[in-house]
């Protein structure tokens, strides 16, 4: 009888914690700043606000259901090839369809005002981000003109950076040269253009997103910002040592800055044997992979699918969320609890991590984190009001 008491005690203590992180996910403002869907609207035709579970890892219903209340969507598109600008359109295109079918559920926001109120009719608010600077093709007003359909952050470059500015992947390249490597200008960092799209973006009130920026690119907008700036999906160097991490001395200087680091769920980014895992699966399934490539598949097309297949492979590779968290936890006891946020990748990553199987799982970081001991007020803040902070600031005039 004692035994069953226990049980039953313990049970019932299992339920108010459910409740209880369930409910405070429910009350927070969760924001997710990086979202790959609408690449794959554009390339695959698929239509969100139809039910894709198995396919994506969101859809409209899906958002919904992990209580997301706000969603930057990423528009990207091969830096490498032409009429980036066209393209980037294209995408926004795909969303404004999708909220004009279902106003009920989801609505473009322009500024913080507009979002408060769309969260408060339960609806999620949608935004732009334009994840690299060759989509405004060296031209200020296009860029001004995106800012204008919704856009709040760009992304300064891609792995293939603009003539403006170089990205981690050219600052780290083995022989770097004008266009790989190097700006125009023959140098590292930001051109004369290049800080004029930065002041450009100031005086708009559009983010600065310094994800994916080299070392040198990153320092020149530092020095030149003066808004509060972002890293829309980005992790922690010193934990992880990947080109698109943020070293410790970039974490303190956006912090001092004011801005955010939105973590971001790659598990190349968050578990350091993740690339040596990654390279043994495609060892094994190298004829495979070839071929498909061979037959003019892209790359992150060619990974994903080998992932699905062979997912009893897979699986093993998947980091425990546990190491997602240590990466908030790092940059908290670094900066403090106001510096950090979610940036997760979902649709741009082609494995995520354990448990966070789609963008339903966001819960399960809540979870995490009451687990840690983090308070109900800390938790708000990474869930989202760190973002919503950083965003209202850029508002400023």
């Amino acid at each position: 009888m004692k035994l069953k008491l226990v049980l039953l005690s313990l049970l019932f203590t299992q339920q108010l914690f459910a409740q209880s992180y369930k409910k405070q996910h429910r009350k927070a403002i969760v924001v997710d700043t990086h979202n790959d869907i609408l690449m794959q609207a554009a390339d695959k035709g698929i239509v969100f606000d139809q039910d894709l579970t198995g396919k994506t890892h969101s859809d409209l219903a899906r958002w919904k259901k992990g209580g997301l209340d706000v969603q930057i969507f990423s528009v990207y598109y091969d830096g490498a090839l032409k009429n980036a600008y066209a393209y980037a359109n294209r995408e926004m295109d795909s969303l404004d369809a999708v909220v004009a079918r279902n106003p009920d559920k989801i609505v473009k926001v322009a500024n913080y005002a507009e979002l408060l109120n769309a969260v408060k009719q339960h609806k999620i608010a949608a935004m732009f981000g334009v994840e690299g600077g060759h989509m405004i093709e060296d031209d200020l007003t296009k860029l001004e003109t995106l800012y204008k359909r919704g856009t709040r952050y760009l992304t300064l470059t891609h792995n293939v950076a603009p003539s403006w500015a170089t990205s981690a992947a050219d600052e780290t390249s083995p022989n770097p040269v004008i266009g790989k490597g190097l700006n125009s200008e023959g140098k590292k960092g930001l051109t004369k253009f290049g800080m004029q799209v930065v002041q450009k973006m100031n005086q708009l009130g559009m983010m600065i997103d310094v994800s994916h920026l080299g070392d040198q690119s990153f320092w020149d907008v530092i020095k030149i910002t003066t808004k509060p700036i972002i890293a829309s999906h980005s992790s922690v160097y010193s934990l992880v040592a990947s080109r698109r991490n943020l070293k410790d001395d970039q974490i303190r200087a956006i912090a001092k800055n004011g801005g955010v680091i939105q973590i971001n769920f790659n598990p190349g980014f968050i578990d350091s044997s993740f690339h040596r895992k990654e390279e043994v699966f495609f060892k094994m399934h190298k004829a495979e992979s070839d071929s498909l490539l061979k037959s003019g598949m892209d790359e992150w097309y060619m990974m994903t699918l080998l992932y699905k297949k062979y997912t009893a492979e897979a699986e093993p590779m998947r980091p425990p969320l546990s190491m997602l968290i240590d990466h908030i936890d790092y940059i908290v006891k670094l900066v403090g609890v106001d510096y950090v946020g979610l940036g997760s990748d979902f649709d741009g990553i082609n494995l995520t991590p354990q448990q966070l199987d789609d963008v339903t799982s966001y819960p399960l970081i809540t979870k995490a984190l009451v687990e840690k001991g983090y308070s109900k007020k800390d938790i708000n803040k990474i869930l989202g009001g760190n973002l919503l902070r950083v965003l209202k600031a850029n508002e400023a005039k």
